[in-house]
């Protein structure tokens, strides 16, 4: 069975709002600066969080992890 990384929620909250801005950025051709912008801000802040400092958590299997946790949070509630 595959163990759950417990997230904290500020950090899923962040990841949210990044697949957010990336769908809207992906609806819209034009006028994207504002949009690119903010998806560089989400992601120093994913990447700056203090919960990848412990060493066993900086895989690519975590982040993958984060990011499904963050889409199946916007499913539940849609």
């Amino acid at each position: 069975m595959a163990r759950t990384t417990p997230f904290l929620q500020d950090l899923i909250e962040a990841q949210r709002e990044w697949n957010r801005t990336y769908q809207a950025l992906a609806a819209r051709p034009t006028h994207t600066a504002a949009l690119r912008h903010r998806l560089q801000l989400l992601s120093a802040r994913i990447a700056g969080h203090p919960f990848w400092t412990a060493t066993e958590r900086r895989s690519a299997a975590t982040r993958a992890e984060l990011r499904r946790q963050a889409r199946a949070a916007e499913e539940r509630e849609a």
